[in-house]
Formats: C-alpha cells, structure tokens, sequence
C-alpha cells in the first residue's frame, strides 16, 4: 500500500533555474557528480567543458569565472549553469575562508572524452583579452 498520498505533490517543486542550453554532444550522456572543496580552496585549474553543465551549490559559497563574464559569487541554494564547448571555466573555487563549499553539477558529456580539459598556459595567455576585467 505504501504511504498515504496528499496534495503536496502539486507544490513541491520549486524552480531554480529554466535555461537553453546551445548545444549537446552528439550522443551525450549525463553525469552528475558531487564537488567538495575545503575552505579557502582555489578549486581547479582553468578548464573547459565538452558540453553544458548545470549546478548546484548545495553549502558554502563558490567563486564563479567564466570567460567574458565577471566573478560571481554563488551561495547554497543557488543554482548556476554554463554552457560548455570552448568557454573557458576560470574559477571555481571556495570563497570562504572559514567554511567548506559543497556543490554538485550534472553535465552533457560526449562518449570518450573527458568531463573537462584543463587548459594549457599559452591558451590562457593567447585569450587573455577575452576574460572580463579584474577586480581591485
């Protein structure tokens, strides 16, 4: 029989985020995974995704970079999302000092390929007129 059935079904989903992503690899699969860094941790190196990914932050607070748009800091709760290909993801990283982040993330991958390439310095250096200005 199970447990009885109510209503709330009807109001239980909240909205956190309606995107069109421009693209999936042709015979994508999703992958979700969990992401946890320390306080204060950087997070990883500039890398770059084969296909969209759409997040989660789930504790803390995560500094987010992605090529041509400024930092943003995105808290527990928060939803974010990117869309892959050639962008550039700069930052991902802990903004806090004081307390751990925790995010998850599910992403389009194309069959045989990494879930992200880092990118090589003179890649960096090369686009470097494409990254959004510096804060002071």
């Amino acid at each position: 029989m199970g447990r009885p059935r109510t209503e709330a079904w009807k109001t239980a989903l909240t909205m956190l985020q309606d995107v069109t992503p421009p693209f999936i690899p042709e015979g994508a699969q999703a992958m979700t995974v969990v992401i946890e860094y320390p306080a204060g941790d950087g997070g990883a190196p500039p890398h770059k995704h084969p296909g969209p990914a759409f997040g989660l932050v789930l504790e803390g607070e995560m500094l987010m970079e992605l090529e041509g748009e400024p930092e943003r800091v995105i808290r527990a709760g928060e939803a974010f999302w990117e869309p892959g290909g050639d962008l550039i993801h700069y930052q991902d990283g802990n903004n806090r000092d004081d307390i751990p982040l925790k995010f998850t993330v599910t992403m389009m991958c194309a069959p045989g390929k990494p879930m992200f390439d880092i990118v090589p310095e003179e890649e960096l250096a090369k686009r470097a007129d494409r990254r959004a200005p510096r804060p002071a």
